[in-house]
Formats: C-alpha cells, sequence, structure tokens
C-alpha cells in the first residue's frame, strides 16, 4: 500500500480542434492518408511514412510554430476509412510521456465534413512540459486544419 500512497499520477491533458471542410469524408480521409504528399501542404507534419493500418508503425516528423521539430515512431490505433484515423506515441518508455493522437471525420450535410483534431497526453512528465508544449501544439494543428481545408476545397 505504500507504494500506491508515494506512487506519482500520471497527468492527462487534451487539446481539441475542428474544422468544418466543403468536401466528402472520402476526399478528407484521402488527404490524410497520402502520406507522399504531406510535405507539399501540411505545415504541422511535414513528414510522415508508414502504412495507415492498425498495427501498423508510422514515422512522423512535426513541426511545431516556434518549436523544433521532433520525429517519433507511433503505432496506428484506428484506420477507419472515411471515418477515423490515431496513433499512439510515446517520449522513451510508456507512461512517461505518451500522446494519442486521433482525427475524427465526420459527415456534415451533402457534402460536407467536419474534421476534428484530437490529441490526449498521458503521463508522469506531461504536467511539467503542458505550458509549453499546449500553445505551440494548438497552433500547429489550427495550421494543419486550414491547410488541408484548403486543399480538399480546391485552394
Amino acid at each position: 500500500m505504500a507504494y500506491r500512497e508515494n506512487h506519482r499520477e500520471a497527468v492527462m491533458k487534451r487539446i481539441e480542434t475542428f474544422t468544418d471542410i466543403d468536401a466528402t469524408p472520402q476526399a478528407v480521409w484521402d488527404i490524410l492518408t497520402d502520406f507522399a504528399e504531406y510535405g507539399r501542404w501540411n505545415p504541422f507534419i511535414p513528414e510522415i511514412s508508414g502504412t495507415p493500418a492498425e498495427g501498423e508503425t508510422l514515422t512522423v516528423t512535426i513541426s511545431p510554430p516556434g518549436g523544433r521539430n521532433m520525429t517519433f515512431t507511433p503505432r496506428v490505433r484506428a484506420a477507419h476509412p472515411h471515418r477515423e484515423f490515431a496513433w499512439l506515441g510515446h517520449l522513451f518508455i510508456p507512461g512517461l510521456f505518451d500522446g494519442e493522437h486521433r482525427f475524427l471525420i465526420e459527415k456534415r450535410g451533402d457534402k460536407g465534413t467536419r474534421l476534428t483534431q484530437r490529441e490526449e497526453f498521458r503521463g508522469v512528465l506531461v504536467g511539467m512540459f503542458w505550458k509549453s508544449l499546449e500553445p505551440s501544439t494548438r497552433r500547429g494543428f489550427e495550421a494543419m486544419n486550414a491547410a488541408l481545408k484548403l486543399r480538399a476545397e480546391g485552394g
């Protein structure tokens, strides 16, 4: 019992943004899973490689506004065409600083789509880094959402 009393609890934080896009869920999915094209349009994730299928490992480079590029190798947790794409990454070892990134694609009207981008951060180090992590990550999500909307709408 002493261990539980002294054990440091993991912190959980979430960032969530969304954008409404005048394009079909299929068009949004196709852009999200066309990794070879990310460098042409995506300011937040300029590089990603791997296969968008459950259980696969990706190599992802993020470029947060005002921050340094970081490359990590998350595992795909969900790949449901036209609906959801998610991965889970860890800093060093699981439980220290974990991030589950999720893209939710919802049909709105005849040909509209809402794209929600969400990340849940968990781990004993999350609280320590949150104040510097949250603003730049949120700006990165918003920049990616805007760029994806522009691409999907043919801009």
